[in-house]
Protein backbone atom coordinates (compact mmCIF):
# COMPACT_ATOMS: atom_id res chain seq x y z
CA UNK A 1 0.00 0.00 0.00
CA UNK A 2 2.82 2.38 0.90
CA UNK A 3 4.58 1.84 -2.43
CA UNK A 4 1.39 2.38 -4.42
CA UNK A 5 0.42 5.59 -2.64
CA UNK A 6 3.95 6.97 -3.06
CA UNK A 7 3.92 6.05 -6.76
CA UNK A 8 0.69 8.03 -7.13
CA UNK A 9 2.32 10.98 -5.33
CA UNK A 10 5.22 10.89 -7.79
CA UNK A 11 2.83 10.70 -10.75
CA UNK A 12 0.86 13.68 -9.42
CA UNK A 13 4.12 15.60 -9.16
CA UNK A 14 4.93 14.65 -12.77
CA UNK A 15 1.54 15.99 -13.90
CA UNK A 16 2.10 19.27 -12.05
CA UNK A 17 5.62 19.74 -13.46
CA UNK A 18 4.37 18.94 -16.97
CA UNK A 19 1.57 21.49 -16.63
CA UNK A 20 4.03 24.13 -15.39
CA UNK A 21 6.38 23.41 -18.31
CA UNK A 22 3.57 24.30 -20.70
CA UNK A 23 3.73 27.90 -19.45
CA UNK A 24 7.28 28.37 -20.74
CA UNK A 25 8.11 28.71 -24.44
CA UNK A 26 9.86 25.55 -25.56
CA UNK A 27 9.39 23.90 -22.18
CA UNK A 28 7.47 20.96 -23.62
CA UNK A 29 10.10 20.50 -26.34
CA UNK A 30 12.94 20.07 -23.85
CA UNK A 31 14.18 16.62 -22.89
CA UNK A 32 12.31 16.74 -19.59
CA UNK A 33 9.15 17.95 -21.33
CA UNK A 34 9.22 15.14 -23.90
CA UNK A 35 9.88 12.55 -21.18
CA UNK A 36 7.05 13.80 -18.96
CA UNK A 37 4.79 14.11 -22.00
CA UNK A 38 5.26 10.45 -22.83
CA UNK A 39 4.28 9.54 -19.28
CA UNK A 40 1.55 12.09 -18.53
CA UNK A 41 -0.28 12.68 -21.84
CA UNK A 42 -1.88 9.21 -22.18
CA UNK A 43 -3.58 9.64 -18.78
CA UNK A 44 -4.48 13.29 -19.37
CA UNK A 45 -6.14 12.44 -22.68
CA UNK A 46 -8.82 10.62 -20.71
CA UNK A 47 -9.88 14.03 -19.40
CA UNK A 48 -9.65 16.01 -22.65
CA UNK A 49 -13.32 16.94 -22.23
CA UNK A 50 -12.31 19.39 -19.48
CA UNK A 51 -11.62 22.36 -21.75
CA UNK A 52 -13.01 25.86 -21.70
CA UNK A 53 -12.04 27.64 -24.89
CA UNK A 54 -8.29 27.16 -25.30
CA UNK A 55 -7.68 26.39 -21.61
CA UNK A 56 -7.43 22.73 -20.63
CA UNK A 57 -8.33 21.71 -17.12
CA UNK A 58 -7.28 18.09 -17.78
CA UNK A 59 -4.26 18.28 -15.41
CA UNK A 60 -6.47 19.48 -12.56
CA UNK A 61 -9.08 16.79 -13.19
CA UNK A 62 -6.34 14.15 -13.44
CA UNK A 63 -4.83 15.21 -10.10
CA UNK A 64 -8.25 15.18 -8.42
CA UNK A 65 -9.02 11.70 -9.79
CA UNK A 66 -5.64 10.37 -8.65
CA UNK A 67 -6.21 11.90 -5.20
CA UNK A 68 -9.54 10.08 -4.94
CA UNK A 69 -7.90 6.82 -6.02
CA UNK A 70 -5.14 7.33 -3.46
CA UNK A 71 -7.69 7.96 -0.72
CA UNK A 72 -9.53 4.79 -1.71
CA UNK A 73 -6.31 2.78 -1.59
CA UNK A 74 -5.54 4.11 1.88
CA UNK A 75 -9.07 3.27 3.04
CA UNK A 76 -8.84 -0.29 1.71
CA UNK A 77 -5.40 -0.59 3.29
CA UNK A 78 -6.85 0.45 6.64
CA UNK A 79 -9.61 -2.14 6.31
CA UNK A 80 -7.31 -4.99 5.31
CA UNK A 81 -4.13 -4.47 7.29
CA UNK A 82 -4.72 -1.55 9.55
CA UNK A 83 -2.24 0.46 7.44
Amino acid sequence: MWLLTNAIDIYILAIIVYALLSWFPGGLNSGLGRFLGSIVEPFEQLFSFAMVGMVSFAPIVAVVVLSFVQTGIRYVGNLLVGY
